[in-house]
Protein backbone atom coordinates (compact mmCIF):
# COMPACT_ATOMS: atom_id res chain seq x y z
CA UNK A 1 0.00 0.00 0.00
CA UNK A 2 1.25 3.35 -0.58
CA UNK A 3 0.89 6.78 1.45
CA UNK A 4 -1.04 9.52 -0.49
CA UNK A 5 0.52 12.98 -0.72
CA UNK A 6 -2.97 14.74 -1.23
CA UNK A 7 -4.17 18.47 -3.05
CA UNK A 8 -5.98 21.24 -0.64
CA UNK A 9 -7.96 23.19 -3.02
CA UNK A 10 -8.28 26.96 -2.25
CA UNK A 11 -12.14 27.74 -2.94
CA UNK A 12 -13.13 30.96 -1.26
CA UNK A 13 -15.69 29.32 0.32
CA UNK A 14 -13.27 27.43 2.15
CA UNK A 15 -12.77 27.43 6.51
CA UNK A 16 -9.35 29.01 7.19
CA UNK A 17 -8.75 26.90 10.23
CA UNK A 18 -10.68 23.23 9.89
CA UNK A 19 -8.39 21.47 8.00
CA UNK A 20 -5.14 22.99 9.81
CA UNK A 21 -6.65 21.73 13.40
CA UNK A 22 -7.32 17.79 11.89
CA UNK A 23 -4.07 18.18 9.88
CA UNK A 24 -2.47 19.48 13.48
CA UNK A 25 -0.47 22.49 10.78
CA UNK A 26 -0.76 26.39 11.09
CA UNK A 27 -3.20 27.90 9.14
CA UNK A 28 -1.68 30.00 6.34
CA UNK A 29 -4.88 32.76 6.47
CA UNK A 30 -6.21 31.76 3.37
CA UNK A 31 -8.96 29.44 2.95
CA UNK A 32 -8.40 25.63 2.68
CA UNK A 33 -11.44 23.98 1.06
CA UNK A 34 -11.03 20.83 -0.05
CA UNK A 35 -8.41 18.00 0.36
CA UNK A 36 -8.56 15.42 -2.54
CA UNK A 37 -7.85 12.07 -2.44
CA UNK A 38 -8.15 10.01 -5.65
CA UNK A 39 -7.19 10.01 -9.34
CA UNK A 40 -9.00 12.60 -10.24
CA UNK A 41 -7.33 14.30 -13.12
CA UNK A 42 -7.24 17.82 -11.49
CA UNK A 43 -5.96 17.63 -8.51
CA UNK A 44 -4.73 13.35 -8.16
CA UNK A 45 -2.93 11.86 -5.48
CA UNK A 46 0.67 11.85 -5.08
CA UNK A 47 2.75 8.49 -4.23
CA UNK A 48 6.21 7.56 -4.11
CA UNK A 49 7.33 3.88 -5.67
CA UNK A 50 10.08 2.41 -7.93
CA UNK A 51 9.55 3.67 -10.80
CA UNK A 52 9.25 1.50 -14.27
CA UNK A 53 12.10 0.56 -16.26
CA UNK A 54 13.49 3.40 -18.37
CA UNK A 55 11.94 6.06 -16.48
CA UNK A 56 13.21 9.28 -14.50
CA UNK A 57 14.00 9.71 -11.56
CA UNK A 58 16.42 10.07 -8.21
CA UNK A 59 18.14 6.84 -7.80
CA UNK A 60 17.83 5.71 -4.34
CA UNK A 61 21.22 3.98 -4.30
CA UNK A 62 23.59 2.67 -6.96
CA UNK A 63 22.24 -1.23 -6.26
CA UNK A 64 18.44 -0.27 -5.74
CA UNK A 65 15.60 0.17 -7.85
CA UNK A 66 15.08 4.09 -8.95
CA UNK A 67 12.13 5.75 -7.39
CA UNK A 68 9.79 8.72 -7.91
CA UNK A 69 6.94 10.75 -6.86
CA UNK A 70 4.02 9.44 -9.26
CA UNK A 71 0.53 10.48 -9.54
CA UNK A 72 -2.51 7.78 -8.61
CA UNK A 73 -3.47 8.47 -12.09
CA UNK A 74 -0.38 7.51 -13.79
CA UNK A 75 -0.26 4.75 -11.16
CA UNK A 76 -3.38 3.21 -12.33
CA UNK A 77 -3.01 3.78 -15.94
CA UNK A 78 -0.05 2.22 -15.73
CA UNK A 79 -1.22 -1.56 -14.98
CA UNK A 80 -5.33 -0.94 -14.18
CA UNK A 81 -5.71 -4.55 -12.97
CA UNK A 82 -3.32 -4.91 -10.69
CA UNK A 83 -4.21 -1.73 -9.22
CA UNK A 84 -7.90 -1.75 -9.41
CA UNK A 85 -8.74 -5.26 -9.69
CA UNK A 86 -10.30 -7.17 -12.74
CA UNK A 87 -14.09 -6.70 -11.13
CA UNK A 88 -13.44 -3.29 -10.82
CA UNK A 89 -11.96 -2.48 -14.43
CA UNK A 90 -15.36 -4.81 -15.89
CA UNK A 91 -17.34 -2.95 -14.33
CA UNK A 92 -16.25 1.11 -14.48
CA UNK A 93 -13.47 0.51 -16.71
CA UNK A 94 -9.60 1.16 -16.50
CA UNK A 95 -10.31 4.36 -13.40
CA UNK A 96 -10.90 4.50 -9.74
CA UNK A 97 -14.64 5.41 -9.93
CA UNK A 98 -14.80 7.56 -6.88
CA UNK A 99 -13.26 10.93 -5.13
CA UNK A 100 -12.53 10.87 -1.58
CA UNK A 101 -12.59 14.44 -0.38
CA UNK A 102 -11.90 16.69 3.32
CA UNK A 103 -14.72 19.09 2.98
CA UNK A 104 -14.49 22.62 5.09
CA UNK A 105 -16.89 25.20 4.45
CA UNK A 106 -16.03 28.09 5.72
CA UNK A 107 -18.74 29.88 3.71
CA UNK A 108 -22.09 28.81 1.62
CA UNK A 109 -21.11 26.87 -1.48
CA UNK A 110 -22.93 27.31 -4.53
CA UNK A 111 -26.63 25.99 -4.71
CA UNK A 112 -26.11 23.34 -6.77
CA UNK A 113 -27.84 20.14 -8.90
CA UNK A 114 -25.96 17.14 -10.66
CA UNK A 115 -27.16 14.85 -13.73
CA UNK A 116 -27.88 11.18 -13.65
CA UNK A 117 -26.27 9.16 -15.87
CA UNK A 118 -28.20 9.29 -18.91
CA UNK A 119 -28.60 13.17 -18.51
CA UNK A 120 -25.06 13.43 -18.44
CA UNK A 121 -23.60 11.24 -21.46
CA UNK A 122 -26.35 13.26 -23.57
CA UNK A 123 -25.06 16.72 -22.37
CA UNK A 124 -21.19 15.72 -22.70
CA UNK A 125 -22.06 14.26 -26.26
CA UNK A 126 -24.27 17.99 -27.10
CA UNK A 127 -21.44 20.02 -26.19
CA UNK A 128 -18.83 18.32 -27.53
CA UNK A 129 -20.68 18.15 -31.02
CA UNK A 130 -20.97 21.61 -30.83
CA UNK A 131 -17.27 22.25 -29.84
CA UNK A 132 -17.94 24.14 -26.31
CA UNK A 133 -14.16 23.91 -25.28
CA UNK A 134 -13.85 22.05 -21.80
CA UNK A 135 -12.49 25.24 -20.01
CA UNK A 136 -14.98 27.50 -21.51
CA UNK A 137 -16.63 29.44 -18.74
CA UNK A 138 -19.94 28.35 -20.32
CA UNK A 139 -19.49 24.45 -20.47
CA UNK A 140 -22.31 22.98 -18.16
CA UNK A 141 -20.69 19.05 -18.60
CA UNK A 142 -17.33 18.56 -18.15
CA UNK A 143 -17.73 14.81 -18.80
CA UNK A 144 -19.74 12.10 -19.25
CA UNK A 145 -20.25 10.81 -15.73
CA UNK A 146 -23.21 11.26 -13.00
CA UNK A 147 -21.97 12.49 -9.39
CA UNK A 148 -23.92 11.36 -6.29
CA UNK A 149 -22.18 12.36 -3.70
CA UNK A 150 -22.21 11.62 0.26
CA UNK A 151 -21.28 13.76 3.13
CA UNK A 152 -20.32 12.52 6.49
CA UNK A 153 -19.74 15.38 9.39
CA UNK A 154 -16.90 15.33 11.13
CA UNK A 155 -18.41 18.19 13.19
CA UNK A 156 -21.52 20.04 13.64
CA UNK A 157 -22.18 19.87 9.99
CA UNK A 158 -25.33 22.74 8.12
CA UNK A 159 -26.76 22.05 4.47
CA UNK A 160 -29.42 22.44 2.23
CA UNK A 161 -30.68 19.10 0.77
CA UNK A 162 -34.05 19.11 -1.51
CA UNK A 163 -37.43 21.10 -1.57
CA UNK A 164 -39.54 21.32 1.42
CA UNK A 165 -43.37 21.18 1.64
CA UNK A 166 -44.47 24.49 -0.97
CA UNK A 167 -46.43 25.36 1.61
CA UNK A 168 -43.31 25.21 4.46
CA UNK A 169 -41.91 27.61 2.10
CA UNK A 170 -44.47 29.77 1.99
CA UNK A 171 -44.97 30.17 5.18
CA UNK A 172 -41.15 30.46 5.42
CA UNK A 173 -41.09 33.66 3.12
CA UNK A 174 -44.67 35.39 3.74
CA UNK A 175 -42.91 35.77 7.51
CA UNK A 176 -40.18 37.78 6.02
CA UNK A 177 -43.14 40.56 5.09
CA UNK A 178 -41.51 41.60 2.07
CA UNK A 179 -43.93 42.72 -0.98
CA UNK A 180 -41.70 41.55 -4.09
CA UNK A 181 -42.31 38.00 -2.43
CA UNK A 182 -45.86 37.88 -2.19
CA UNK A 183 -46.27 36.34 -5.88
CA UNK A 184 -44.06 33.90 -4.95
CA UNK A 185 -45.89 32.42 -1.85
CA UNK A 186 -49.23 32.85 -3.65
CA UNK A 187 -47.73 30.52 -6.46
CA UNK A 188 -46.75 28.07 -3.65
CA UNK A 189 -50.06 27.91 -1.72
CA UNK A 190 -52.42 28.06 -4.91
CA UNK A 191 -50.43 25.27 -7.44
CA UNK A 192 -50.09 21.03 -7.63
CA UNK A 193 -46.10 20.66 -5.55
CA UNK A 194 -44.27 20.18 -8.48
CA UNK A 195 -45.82 23.07 -11.01
CA UNK A 196 -45.34 25.29 -8.07
CA UNK A 197 -41.76 24.68 -7.29
CA UNK A 198 -40.82 24.64 -10.86
CA UNK A 199 -43.14 28.08 -11.44
CA UNK A 200 -41.28 29.93 -8.38
CA UNK A 201 -37.29 28.57 -8.81
CA UNK A 202 -38.09 29.86 -12.51
CA UNK A 203 -39.09 33.23 -11.66
CA UNK A 204 -36.46 33.64 -8.81
CA UNK A 205 -33.95 32.74 -11.74
CA UNK A 206 -35.32 34.74 -14.25
CA UNK A 207 -36.42 37.91 -12.42
CA UNK A 208 -34.59 41.18 -13.15
CA UNK A 209 -31.49 41.48 -11.64
CA UNK A 210 -31.64 44.76 -10.29
CA UNK A 211 -35.56 44.30 -8.68
CA UNK A 212 -34.23 40.94 -7.20
CA UNK A 213 -31.00 42.82 -5.62
CA UNK A 214 -33.48 44.73 -3.93
CA UNK A 215 -35.78 41.79 -3.08
CA UNK A 216 -32.74 40.29 -1.56
CA UNK A 217 -31.09 43.02 0.08
CA UNK A 218 -35.12 43.37 1.78
CA UNK A 219 -35.03 39.82 2.74
CA UNK A 220 -32.20 39.91 4.33
CA UNK A 221 -32.95 42.61 6.70
CA UNK A 222 -35.99 41.30 7.99
CA UNK A 223 -34.45 37.13 8.05
CA UNK A 224 -31.56 38.86 10.59
CA UNK A 225 -34.33 40.54 12.50
CA UNK A 226 -36.54 37.65 12.91
CA UNK A 227 -33.87 34.82 13.23
CA UNK A 228 -34.34 31.46 14.20
CA UNK A 229 -35.46 29.67 11.32
CA UNK A 230 -34.59 32.67 9.08
CA UNK A 231 -30.87 33.26 10.50
CA UNK A 232 -29.58 30.31 8.07
CA UNK A 233 -30.90 32.98 5.09
CA UNK A 234 -29.30 36.21 6.67
CA UNK A 235 -26.04 34.52 6.66
CA UNK A 236 -26.03 33.20 3.07
CA UNK A 237 -26.90 36.51 1.91
CA UNK A 238 -24.35 38.01 4.57
CA UNK A 239 -22.02 36.00 1.71
CA UNK A 240 -23.90 36.43 -1.25
CA UNK A 241 -25.39 40.05 -1.28
CA UNK A 242 -28.10 40.03 -3.96
CA UNK A 243 -27.87 36.49 -5.06
CA UNK A 244 -31.28 35.33 -5.98
CA UNK A 245 -30.19 32.19 -4.87
CA UNK A 246 -30.84 33.56 -1.00
CA UNK A 247 -34.32 33.04 -2.16
CA UNK A 248 -33.84 30.01 -3.96
CA UNK A 249 -32.44 28.42 -0.64
CA UNK A 250 -35.19 29.13 1.19
CA UNK A 251 -37.60 26.69 -0.91
CA UNK A 252 -34.36 24.11 0.43
CA UNK A 253 -34.91 21.79 3.55
CA UNK A 254 -32.18 23.11 5.78
CA UNK A 255 -30.51 20.06 7.22
CA UNK A 256 -27.82 19.97 10.59
CA UNK A 257 -25.69 17.37 10.97
CA UNK A 258 -24.12 16.14 14.32
CA UNK A 259 -20.52 14.21 13.99
CA UNK A 260 -20.95 10.63 12.39
CA UNK A 261 -23.89 11.33 10.86
CA UNK A 262 -24.25 11.83 6.91
CA UNK A 263 -26.59 12.87 4.14
CA UNK A 264 -26.52 11.17 0.58
CA UNK A 265 -27.32 13.49 -2.26
CA UNK A 266 -28.89 11.87 -5.82
CA UNK A 267 -29.24 12.99 -9.62
CA UNK A 268 -31.71 16.11 -9.68
CA UNK A 269 -31.77 17.00 -5.88
CA UNK A 270 -30.83 20.67 -5.49
CA UNK A 271 -28.35 21.26 -2.55
CA UNK A 272 -25.80 23.32 -1.01
CA UNK A 273 -23.37 23.04 2.13
CA UNK A 274 -23.47 25.83 4.47
CA UNK A 275 -20.80 25.31 7.16
CA UNK A 276 -18.87 22.65 8.92
CA UNK A 277 -15.86 20.13 8.01
CA UNK A 278 -16.97 16.80 6.69
CA UNK A 279 -15.43 13.74 5.03
CA UNK A 280 -17.20 13.40 1.38
CA UNK A 281 -16.85 10.78 -1.59
CA UNK A 282 -18.39 11.22 -5.10
CA UNK A 283 -18.76 9.77 -8.15
CA UNK A 284 -15.56 11.14 -10.02
CA UNK A 285 -17.06 13.48 -11.95
CA UNK A 286 -17.21 17.45 -12.49
CA UNK A 287 -20.34 17.96 -13.59
CA UNK A 288 -22.10 20.85 -11.41
CA UNK A 289 -25.40 22.96 -12.59
CA UNK A 290 -25.50 25.70 -10.41
CA UNK A 291 -28.81 27.74 -8.84
CA UNK A 292 -27.13 30.44 -7.47
CA UNK A 293 -25.06 31.43 -4.91
CA UNK A 294 -22.09 31.91 -7.19
CA UNK A 295 -20.41 33.99 -10.12
CA UNK A 296 -20.09 31.38 -12.24
CA UNK A 297 -22.21 30.71 -15.23
CA UNK A 298 -26.27 29.61 -14.38
CA UNK A 299 -27.74 27.49 -17.33
CA UNK A 300 -31.30 28.18 -16.61
CA UNK A 301 -33.17 26.16 -19.32
CA UNK A 302 -30.47 23.37 -18.38
CA UNK A 303 -31.24 23.44 -14.84
CA UNK A 304 -34.98 23.13 -14.58
CA UNK A 305 -34.67 20.20 -17.65
CA UNK A 306 -32.39 18.44 -14.86
CA UNK A 307 -33.83 19.50 -11.18
CA UNK A 308 -36.19 16.93 -9.73
CA UNK A 309 -39.45 19.31 -8.20
CA UNK A 310 -40.57 16.90 -5.47
CA UNK A 311 -40.42 17.71 -1.72
CA UNK A 312 -38.92 15.22 0.13
CA UNK A 313 -37.42 14.79 3.91
CA UNK A 314 -34.11 14.55 3.71
CA UNK A 315 -32.71 11.72 5.00
CA UNK A 316 -30.08 11.66 7.66
CA UNK A 317 -27.75 8.41 7.24
CA UNK A 318 -26.39 6.50 10.12
CA UNK A 319 -23.92 3.74 9.87
CA UNK A 320 -24.77 0.49 10.01
CA UNK A 321 -22.50 -1.43 12.49
CA UNK A 322 -21.30 -5.01 11.78
CA UNK A 323 -19.72 -7.81 13.68
CA UNK A 324 -16.41 -6.87 12.27
CA UNK A 325 -16.35 -3.21 13.66
CA UNK A 326 -17.50 -2.37 10.46
CA UNK A 327 -19.93 1.04 10.24
CA UNK A 328 -20.92 1.18 6.51
CA UNK A 329 -22.83 3.96 4.73
CA UNK A 330 -25.62 2.41 3.00
CA UNK A 331 -26.18 4.22 -0.27
CA UNK A 332 -27.76 3.05 -3.87
CA UNK A 333 -24.72 3.54 -6.14
CA UNK A 334 -21.90 1.26 -7.34
CA UNK A 335 -19.35 3.78 -7.45
CA UNK A 336 -18.62 4.22 -4.18
CA UNK A 337 -18.70 2.65 -0.54
CA UNK A 338 -17.80 4.88 2.47
CA UNK A 339 -17.59 2.71 5.56
CA UNK A 340 -16.04 3.97 9.22
CA UNK A 341 -13.64 2.11 11.81
CA UNK A 342 -13.43 2.94 15.29
CA UNK A 343 -10.66 1.33 16.65
CA UNK A 344 -10.73 0.91 20.63
CA UNK A 345 -7.78 0.73 22.75
CA UNK A 346 -6.18 -2.95 23.10
CA UNK A 347 -8.64 -4.09 19.81
CA UNK A 348 -7.60 -7.20 17.80
CA UNK A 349 -6.56 -5.91 14.32
CA UNK A 350 -8.63 -5.79 11.75
CA UNK A 351 -8.48 -7.37 7.89
CA UNK A 352 -9.38 -5.10 5.58
CA UNK A 353 -8.23 -6.73 2.02
CA UNK A 354 -10.52 -6.65 -0.49
CA UNK A 355 -10.82 -7.72 -4.10
CA UNK A 356 -11.01 -3.88 -4.86
CA UNK A 357 -9.64 -0.85 -5.02
CA UNK A 358 -9.30 1.37 -1.53
CA UNK A 359 -8.50 4.31 0.27
CA UNK A 360 -8.28 4.58 3.96
CA UNK A 361 -8.60 8.05 5.72
CA UNK A 362 -7.37 8.47 9.44
CA UNK A 363 -9.60 11.47 11.15
CA UNK A 364 -8.58 10.87 15.14
CA UNK A 365 -6.32 9.03 16.79
CA UNK A 366 -3.12 7.20 15.98
CA UNK A 367 -4.02 3.81 14.05
CA UNK A 368 -1.84 2.01 11.89
CA UNK A 369 -2.57 0.52 8.33
CA UNK A 370 0.11 -2.36 8.03
CA UNK A 371 3.40 -1.12 8.69
CA UNK A 372 2.12 2.78 7.96
CA UNK A 373 1.47 4.84 10.90
CA UNK A 374 -1.20 7.60 10.25
CA UNK A 375 -2.20 11.07 11.88
CA UNK A 376 -5.67 12.97 11.49
CA UNK A 377 -5.57 13.70 7.64
CA UNK A 378 -3.02 11.23 6.65
CA UNK A 379 -4.75 8.41 3.57
CA UNK A 380 -3.30 5.32 2.06
CA UNK A 381 -4.10 3.62 -1.50
CA UNK A 382 -4.79 0.10 -1.07
CA UNK A 383 -4.55 -2.02 -4.24
CA UNK A 384 -6.92 -4.63 -5.12
CA UNK A 385 -5.95 -8.01 -3.42
CA UNK A 386 -3.57 -6.68 -1.55
CA UNK A 387 -3.33 -7.70 2.28
CA UNK A 388 -4.19 -4.91 4.87
CA UNK A 389 -4.53 -5.01 8.59
CA UNK A 390 -6.18 -1.93 10.56
CA UNK A 391 -4.90 -1.61 14.33
CA UNK A 392 -3.90 1.00 16.87
CA UNK A 393 -6.66 3.68 18.31
CA UNK A 394 -8.06 5.67 16.46
CA UNK A 395 -11.26 6.54 13.79
CA UNK A 396 -10.27 5.46 10.00
CA UNK A 397 -12.71 6.00 6.90
CA UNK A 398 -12.42 3.34 4.32
CA UNK A 399 -13.63 4.77 1.01
CA UNK A 400 -14.04 1.72 -1.94
CA UNK A 401 -16.06 0.56 -5.27
CA UNK A 402 -19.59 -1.99 -4.84
CA UNK A 403 -18.85 -5.00 -7.56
Amino acid sequence: MDRLSNTVRPYAWGSTTAIPELLGTAPTGEPQAEMWMGAHPGAPSRLTRPAATGSAGPATGSAGPATGEQTLTDVIDADPERELGSATVRTFGPRLPFLLKLLAAGAPLSLQVHPDLGQAQRGYADEERRGVPLDAPHRTYKDANHKPELICALTPFDGLCGFRRPAEAADLIAALGVDSLKPYVDLLRASPEDRALREVLTAILTADPDEMTHTVAEAAEAAERLGGAHAPYAQIAHHYPGDPGVIAAMLLNHVQLQPGEAMFLGAGVPHAYLDGLGVEIMANSDNVLRCGLTPKHIDVPELLRIVRFEATEPAVLRPEAAPTGEELYETPVDEFRLSRYVLPPGGAPVDLTAATPQILLCTAGAPRAGQLALAPGESVFVPADETVEVAGTGTLFRATVVV
